[in-house]
């Protein structure tokens, strides 16, 4: 947390500007950029010197941040130097991301720390939510079940509850999820209408490319507080075997557009059994990369939702691949890339019902339903039955079922339990079912009543968590608890590499 004083916020204010005004010319005046970088670099080294000797971090944890952080870097650098930034979207990037994340100024800063008096812990950081389920699309697997039947949540119910996690809690990031977000209408407004309202925050965007027509593009250049993440799910055989015929060539299209108007895109990947080889190959990267797409956010398949299904699920031997492949990406070619289930030792682990103190997020779906995550799909509470009864999402935060996740999250990371398998659901699915027993919260739709009920998928994740654990201990102890710093090169000890353990993906898991 930093504090600054008024003069300060003027002189940070004049500078935003300058970048604002000037960015693209520094950005294209190597000697100075590569001088900034390196500065930044180095910096952030010599701080993880001092945080390997902190007793409260575990020496691998204080790497695998490090890294992602330098990754953000090389990823904001890519950003100014390839992307030709929109006026708008670079503005937002310094007066949101740096500016009001970061330095945590005014009444966001309050906010926090009243919430801290209160209740003991950290706020929320953020939420998603999927104001409507409806798509235009059919995939195969789709983890909300999504169709062409227009299910949604009022136009005035999303902007009260951005409007009160701003408030309540200092948020100002929030991802949009769906169903096909661009797809949702509601009192005459769209998607597009609530990031124009709330120019003060930063929007995340899951959504499948093919309703971002030039007007829409238009629109997002000149608010700049979007950053759309792409659905594709490999090469255009698998995109448009599993998402519809000429959906990967609609996709590209979408990200030429995007890149013409200075808007920053990434990419949104489900990892299978059948494409994690595909997804994480130099080749996909590049090409994806060489369309202007800066981050990546990697989904490993979830058994919920439609058709939900375990043997879709990366092995325990592909998602260990997976982990050392996605680190092999973000450290020697710095590019943001962030897998919920591989990368928690970069976000203090689970982060559902609102984290255990260090940020954490509630997901809210177009029925209103909240639950824990987006992938741990049962729900204690109804946030328009909530608002009927003159509740806040304060209350919703204090839930007996999120606060038992919380306590369970907290208890995990304090024994010092195993980072590489920080998901209730997935990796301590006994636990989660104890905990869901014990409140009884409601599935939030049929599948995820099914699954509920379905003793096999109980055994099935049982066992999937077993063979992960078996695979992934040695790696934890000897990786993240017990090893010791790095050799010093020119004072300051370089981030340890992950590329000397040596883990072969399974040759069966590229078939079909």
């Amino acid at each position: 947390m930093i504090t600054i004083t008024p003069i300060q916020e003027k002189a940070i204010n004049i500078a935003a500007d300058v970048l604002v005004s000037h960015g693209p010319k520094l950005a294209q005046n190597e000697t100075l950029r590569r001088h900034i970088v390196n500065r930044i670099e180095k910096h952030m080294l010599t701080n993880l010197e001092h945080t390997r000797s902190d007793p409260n971090y575990l020496p691998g944890i204080a790497d695998d941040r490090t890294a992602m952080s330098l990754a953000i870097v090389g990823t904001i650098e890519r950003a100014l130097v390839e992307n030709h930034l929109s006026e708008a979207a670079l503005r937002a990037a310094i007066q949101i991301l740096v500016k009001t994340l970061f330095l945590r100024q005014g009444n966001r800063e309050q906010m926090i720390h009243l919430f801290k008096e209160q209740y003991g812990i950290g706020a929320p950081s953020f939420l998603v939510i999927s104001p409507g389920k409806a798509c235009n699309l059919h995939c195969t697997g789709c983890y909300a079940d999504s169709d062409d039947k227009a299910r949604n949540l009022a136009w005035s119910t999303v902007d009260r509850i951005i409007t009160e996690a701003k408030t309540l809690w200092g948020a100002r990031f929030f991802v949009i999820s769906g169903g096909e977000p661009f797809a949702y209408r509601s009192e005459g407004k769209s998607i597009v209408d609530i990031i124009e309202r709330h120019a003060d925050c930063m929007f995340l965007m899951y959504t499948n490319g093919t309703l971002i027509t030039p007007e829409i593009s238009q629109r997002l250049a000149r608010t700049g507080n979007l950053l759309p993440a792409i659905s594709v799910e490999g090469w255009k055989e698998r995109t448009d075997a599993r998402r519809g015929e000429g959906i990967f060539d609609q996709v590209v299209n979408t990200m030429h557009l995007l890149r013409h108007d200075g808007i920053p895109f990434g990419i949104s990947l489900t990892g299978t059994r059948y494409n994690a080889e595909e997804i994480l190959s130099d080749e996909f990267i590049d090409f994806f990369q060489q369309q202007g797409a800066l981050f990546a956010w990697l989904f490993q398949y979830m058994p919920i939702g439609r058709s939900f299904t375990l043997d879709l699920m990366p092995t325990p031997q592909q998602r260990l691949w997976m982990w050392r492949r996605s680190w092999e990406i973000i450290r020697t070619r710095r590019m943001f890339i962030a897998d919920f289930w591989n990368h928690g030792t970069a976000c203090d682990g689970c982060l559902s019902a609102g984290g255990h103190g260090n940020g954490g997020y509630f997901y809210i779906d177009w029925n209103g339903a909240i639950s824990p995550c987006v992938f741990l799909p049962y729900s204690p509470l109804n946030i328009n039955t909530a608002y009927a009864q003159g509740k806040t999402l304060n209350d919703v935060w204090a839930d007996p079922f999120f606060h038992s996740l919380r306590q369970w999250q907290f208890n995990y990371k304090n024994k010092n339990g195993n980072g590489l398998m920080p998901c209730p659901n997935r990796d301590h699915h006994a636990d989660l079912q104890r905990l869901i027993m014990e409140h009884e919260p409601d599935p939030i739709d049929v599948n995820a009543a099914a699954a509920l009920a379905d003793p096999e998928y109980a055994q099935g994740l049982a066992q999937y968590d077993a063979e992960y654990e078996a695979l992934t201990h040695n790696i934890w102890e000897t990786h993240y608890v017990h090893r010791a710093p790095a050799a010093k090169d020119g004072g300051i000890a370089p981030l340890p590499s992950l590329l000397d353990l040596q883990i072969a993906a399974p040759a069966s898991s590229t078939a079909r």
